[in-house]
């Protein structure tokens, strides 16, 4: 059985970086957005970045955002990821598909009909969101995991998952779980303590 990896994102501070890494997380997940209450800034991210060792992957989550400023940033940053988790259409997907970095798009989900689009994107992975019609992502919600069935692609689950419940989002056969403000003493901050849980929780999948 695959191993599902796990996605910590919304990390804002170098302290959040590396406990996230040293408890096991597989990425990093470094927030682009200027409007998201765990924005930060290219240079800030790339200071965390840099202090980190090769073997854990980073993320960038932009939300519609020009090509060349994603571009400019995935080089800034040494992105392993680019994940568009804004209203990008499948030929923006496509233009990014040839770059260093590997693409992500993020879909909001409501019902079973929001997994038809996903056919249409050219990407190394997608992820599935909880819908909600202000925010894109981090909003804590969550949407019925039983219409995901068999998709055939690498599915990064998020919305709402928690140390509580990433059990039953990693058995689901998953590529990875992206987790974050189930995890969080406010926004951009991780409790490290729920941080802990959630790996303790886990860790017999993981063996």
């Amino acid at each position: 059985m695959l191993i599902p990896k796990v996605k910590i994102c919304g990390i804002t501070n170098y302290d959040d970086a590396a406990a996230a890494m040293d408890l096991g997380a597989d990425l990093l997940g470094f927030n682009f957005y200027p409007r998201s209450p765990r924005y930060v800034t290219a240079q800030k991210a790339a200071q965390i970045i840099n202090k980190l060792p090769a073997f854990i992957d980073v993320a960038g989550v932009f939300v519609n955002s020009t090509l060349e400023e994603t571009r400019e940033i995935a080089s800034q940053c040494q992105l392993d990821w680019v994940q568009l988790h804004g209203d990008e259409n499948p030929e923006f997907c496509r233009w990014l598909a040839y770059d260093s970095a590997k693409t992500m798009k993020a879909f909001q989900v409501k019902d079973e009909q929001d997994l038809k689009q996903v056919d249409d994107y050219f990407t190394d992975a997608i992820l599935l969101d909880a819908y909600d019609p202000k925010r894109y992502g981090g909003t804590g919600l969550t949407f019925d995991w039983n219409i995901i069935g068999h998709i055939g692609k690498r599915v990064f689950l998020a919305g709402g998952v928690n140390p509580d419940n990433a059990v039953a989002a990693m058995e689901l056969g998953v590529y990875g779980i992206d987790v974050c403000s189930g995890i969080e003493s406010k926004p951009g901050k991780k409790d490290h303590r729920k941080m802990k849980k959630l790996f303790d929780n886990i860790r017999h999948l993981r063996a």
